[in-house]
């Protein structure tokens, strides 16, 4: 079983997991209907049911606990103690097995870096209280043990973490500044992509425009929800996508995936209660384009 928390309530359970899992809706009826999913220990009774802050969602998973295994794969370990590791995720790697990635990902990572991390949220996703996308480089953190995973779950939910990315966009807004608060779903036509829809969950993000150049920006980002894909739908919507991001339109500027990384995180250490921040540069190639768009642009 894998359990997911609940950060800001209001939404139907099937349309939740269907954000949170990369299993079909109709697979998740069908969970729900087999009783194979639980809401704070509790069987679901109905696709339809409210699932509200704090609730803990079991579901039955794709990766059962003895397919994960420990793999060699180099991490950048920006800092580490007894109860918490921070990353610096390299482009490509997923964090956590699923349909289509059983191998290959940070989980299998840090077994092999670490040997034991917290199981908070189920075998398949040892330690990991956050996600990146795959090709999204930078911050995360990750928990060792299980009581310092729900502290920073806890910190996750209260929307007390701060997370700043910084992105390459196409063309340039229109403003220096601003908030997109514009509700998030699924893609109705492409499963794969997520979209500003009416009946999504409500998405905020402040953005900052850091330098501007003929055909670009570089922007910073603040998330105040944690959607899928927000900051790549929220910089679509607004006619500016994520350079070199295919999904949602971006244009080719030779990196090997988005130009998105999450650039500063801070949070209350889970034992110490010290308020804890961390950087990380840009990778290479990201730091490349902008020396690149500054000379073309001067």
């Amino acid at each position: 079983m894998t359990t997911v928390y609940c950060t800001e309530g209001g939404a139907r359970l099937d349309v939740f997991l269907t954000d949170e899992t990369e299993f079909t809706r109709s697979h998740i009826k069908n969970l729900i209907d087999g009783g194979k999913v639980f809401i704070g220990g509790v069987a679901a009774v109905k696709a339809g049911q409210t699932v509200r802050t704090g609730d803990e969602v079991s579901f039955e998973d794709i990766v059962e606990s003895d397919d994960v295994e420990p793999e060699d794969i180099p991490l950048d370990v920006v800092y580490e103690d007894n109860d918490i590791a921070v990353i610096n995720k390299q482009r490509g790697l997923v964090v956590h097995p699923g349909a289509g990635n059983r191998n290959h990902t940070l989980v299998n990572a840090l077994l092999y870096r670490f040997g034991k991390v917290s199981t908070a949220y189920g075998a398949a996703r040892a330690g990991i209280v956050h996600r990146l996308d795959k090709d999204t480089t930078g911050l995360m953190v990750v928990c060792k043990t299980d009581a310092a995973h729900a502290s920073v779950g806890e910190q996750f939910a209260a929307h007390t973490v701060k997370k700043l990315y910084r992105a390459v966009l196409d063309s340039n807004l229109k403003e220096d500044s601003g908030t997109i608060d514009a509700p998030i779903g699924r893609d109705k036509k492409n499963r794969l992509k997520m979209a500003v829809v009416r009946d999504g969950r409500r998405a905020v993000t402040d953005y900052a425009v850091l330098e501007r150049y003929k055909n670009n920006c570089y922007v910073e980002f603040t998330l105040h929800t944690g959607r899928t894909h927000q900051i790549r739908v929220h910089a679509s919507y607004m006619h500016c996508p994520v350079s070199c991001d295919p999904l949602y339109g971006g244009r080719d500027l030779g990196a090997a995936g988005q130009l998105l990384h999450a650039y500063d995180l801070a949070f209350d250490h889970p034992t110490s209660g010290e308020r804890v921040e961390f950087t990380a540069p840009e990778p290479p190639d990201f730091g490349q384009i902008l020396q690149k768009l500054r000379k073309t642009s001067s």
